[in-house]
């Protein structure tokens, strides 16, 4: 038996923001994050919808990027004192996130980090409060998904988060808010978007119901993403559908190691964190080499190459034009082709080879790894790894 979960409710297009005062509720906590949504007023403006519906407004304001287990702790503490039968979160996959994790423990006060990591062990949510997800960048989709991702900075990890009881009630997906954001983030988003996509197409678990909002995702974000970058807005709104049909796809359909990577190596080094949206896009060519060895996998990336106007005469041939095409992607929004070069070098090669085995290992137990169509070894993931540090060339 299949399961397809999205929101009960999601608002789009220009002006959807104003959904909020028709919210029911008598207090609303709204979680942001280092002030992008203050300093452009969309924050004042959630306040007055919500305080025209009637209710008591609090905030939890500066969310960091890649939400820590403490600023969770901290939110959820906040909730319980104040006691919101709304949760309102509004920016980046950050903030989002971050509230999603709070909400468990604001429900649940007794519950553990580390009950929470396990796959779908969630408690039963709504017992005090219901959530809504309003989104300010083109990528996370995290306003449609079952999955929140929380950094352990002592122990160096990414948890991803997984449960259909974390899905938000509401979304509101206003492209203005997109608007505003800056183009290096533009260019990460958009290929964590497209990851999204190309994954839950060739999930395991993907089904008639996610096949064709991730096909349609990917060829809107291939025709969209570049022009969104270089300014034009009209695309940054479609960018900004495109990225939460990814999300609708990948939220049932679930992902695969390019995101198993990409959490893993996210905080790992001491020379920086990999942004998770660049670590997609450098690591995505290589796991579509790897992954081709599947024949399915071979065939449905195929697949996804002539849906997008790509050309080749078998299926290895599409395969090869694929890659060929996210790199073109890449380099067009000055995302760098590997690790090495990411940032100017700050991820030190002789840390990064220390850590290999055990950053490989995490990234073999992620939770994304299970739904990938070809499933690696410890060795496997080990020369992913590396090939995706040195730019080298997948021929196992």
């Amino acid at each position: 038996m299949g399961r397809f979960t999205l929101p009960r409710d999601l608002y789009h297009g220009k002006g959807s923001l104003e959904e909020l005062k028709n919210l029911k509720g008598r207090k609303a906590v709204i979680v942001v994050g280092g002030g992008s949504m203050k300093r452009f007023g969309f924050l004042d403006k959630a306040v007055g919808y919500l305080e025209e519906a009637g209710m008591e407004v609090k905030l939890f304001e500066n969310v960091e990027p890649d939400p820590s287990v403490e600023t969770v702790m901290k939110g959820a503490e906040m909730m319980r004192e104040f006691e919101p039968d709304w949760i309102i979160s509004m920016g980046g996959g950050s903030p989002i996130d971050a509230a999603k994790a709070m909400w468990a423990f604001y429900e649940y006060p007794d519950t553990t980090f580390e009950d929470l990591i396990v796959p779908f062990n969630f408690p039963t949510l709504r017992t005090k409060a219901q959530f809504c997800a309003i989104p300010s960048t083109s990528g996370t989709a995290t306003e449609v998904t079952a999955f929140s991702v929380i950094t352990d900075y002592q122990k160096g990890i990414k948890y991803p988060l997984a449960d259909f009881n974390i899905t938000p009630d509401v979304a509101i997906v206003d492209p203005a808010l997109a608007e505003t954001m800056p183009k290096k983030l533009t260019a990460h988003t958009g290929m964590d978007a497209l990851t999204h996509a190309v994954e839950a197409y060739v999930s395991t678990l993907h089904c008639d119901y996610t096949d064709p909002l991730a096909l349609h995702a990917i060829k809107m974000i291939h025709e969209d993403l570049k022009k969104s970058y270089d300014g034009d807005m009209e695309c940054r709104e479609r960018m900004h559908n495109a990225q939460c049909l990814a999300g609708m796809a990948f939220s049932n359909a679930l992902l695969g190691i390019v995101h198993s990577m990409a959490h893993k190596t996210g905080a790992a080094f001491s020379g920086g964190h990999i942004v998770h949206g660049c670590a997609n896009a450098m690591y995505l060519p290589k796991v579509i080499k790897y992954n081709s060895k599947n024949e399915e996998a071979k065939q449905r990336y195929g697949q996804i190459a002539s849906f997008i106007g790509l050309n080749g005469d078998s299926d290895e041939a599409l395969v090869d034009a694929l890659i060929r095409e996210i790199q073109a992607m890449n380099r067009s929004l000055d995302i760098p082709a590997c690790i090495k070069d990411y940032e100017g070098g700050i991820i030190d090669e002789k840390e990064f080879m220390d850590k290999l085995p055990d950053v490989a290992a995490l990234a073999i137990s992620d939770a994304c790894t299970g739904s990938n169509p070809r499933t690696p070894s410890q060795e496997d993931m080990e020369k992913l790894l590396k090939a995706c540090y040195y730019d080298e060339a997948i021929d196992f």
